[in-house]
């Protein structure tokens, strides 16, 4: 079956289910399955819409189909030298992109270089009416009005199909190494706030285990230079560590407890919250091993701080896996899946049961 087959496929069988008021449950490579709320619905395929249509190293782009696998896709730009700079972890080797621009996951490189979201310049999908539709473009320029295929980004597949996702790469640095350094959590926070606030190649910070591990990257004479004027132990290892954070093998994650995914202000305090904390993005991104179910203390106590709480693997099923939205910010998610799935047909009560 041609790609633009598989494409026409994927449109009738929405057709149809438009038609039936039939819920549809997307899947691609299922890595990311445990993410969320348990979806229902007739399933639909999007893993064989796949490959690389356009890609442009001296300008920095790339378009591929949703259902391109995330190491084929990396592969590619590994040839030119070129990366995801958003660092997407993929938990799986069937991996896709539409999956990692669906969740908007990004890896240890998010708090200097941006995020998923922050990557995409257009894509293409089909709506709960059946519609192909086409936003934003292949080059910044192009990306004006309404920044809709941004707004994929973390809808989870409630919003429509992704087809196609043109996204912003970058050059991989010339030289990376990693910094560590014994120290305790409230020391390394304060370490990594003020080395924020200076001109430093840093490209990942993350504290665990009274260690914090800091990656230079960049070319040789920055890191060398940022090197010798940061001290510390310089980790052997250093590369392999990122990736093993990025893609959740580390010792710390492999517990049979719920794990916590807090998003603060990298200057909030220590919490005090029951539990193994692990800290990345300058402090910014938290996470949190809870041996209890504490998920109403969890969400009040990040909520004070102006942050919220996803249970990001969950042992105990929970009602609420994403912070519950107040009454306004309810009314506009509302808003936004009848305008573009008035019938609510694509993956209901992913995120909420509300829709």
């Amino acid at each position: 079956m041609s790609v633009n087959d598989m494409s026409k496929e994927i449109q009738q069988q929405v057709k149809q289910a438009c038609s039936s008021k039939t819920p549809l449950n997307i899947c691609g490579g299922n890595s990311k399955r445990f993410y969320g709320r348990e979806s229902f619905g007739e399933k639909l395929d999007v893993s064989k819409h796949q490959g690389v249509t356009n890609y442009e190293p001296t300008e920095l782009v790339i378009t591929a189909r949703a259902g391109t696998p995330l190491k084929e896709l990396e592969q590619v730009l590994a040839t030119e030298n070129q990366m995801l700079a958003f660092e997407p972890p993929a938990f799986a080797n069937s991996a896709t992109l539409g999956g990692t621009i669906a969740c908007n996951f990004s890896g240890p490189r998010r708090a200097f270089a941006g995020a998923a979201r922050d990557f995409v310049l257009g894509s293409s999908i089909i709506n709960g009416k059946a519609e192909h539709l086409h936003f934003g473009g292949e080059v910044m320029k192009n990306v004006a009005g309404y920044d809709v295929s941004r707004l994929m980004c973390g809808a989870m597949g409630t919003l429509g199909v992704l087809l196609d996702v043109s996204l912003k790469v970058l050059p991989k640095p010339e030289v990376e190494t990693t910094l560590m350094y014994e120290m305790s959590s409230e020391n390394s926070l304060k370490k990594v706030l003020l080395l924020a606030g200076q001109s430093l190649p840093i490209s990942a910070t993350c504290f665990d285990d009274n260690t914090l591990r800091i990656r230079l990257s960049g070319t040789e004479a920055a890191v060398n230079s940022a090197r010798q004027s940061l001290g510390g132990d310089t980790s052997a290892a250093g590369s392999d560590f990122w990736k093993q954070l990025k893609e959740h093998e580390l010792d710390y994650f492999n517990t049979q407890h719920n794990l916590w995914r807090l998003s603060l202000a990298p200057n909030t305090p220590i919490l005090n919250l029951k539990g193994k904390n692990l800290y990345e993005w300058n402090g910014a991104q938290r996470w949190l091993i809870s041996e209890q179910d504490d998920e109403e203390n969890i969400r009040k106590e990040v909520l004070k701080q102006g942050g919220h709480a996803v249970c990001f693997r969950q042992h105990n099923k929970h009602k609420n896996v994403f912070q519950p939205l107040e009454t306004d910010l309810l009314e506009i998610h509302r808003q936004l899946k009848i305008a573009f799935d008035p019938d609510s047909i694509f993956n209901p009560g992913r995120m909420y049961a509300e829709f």
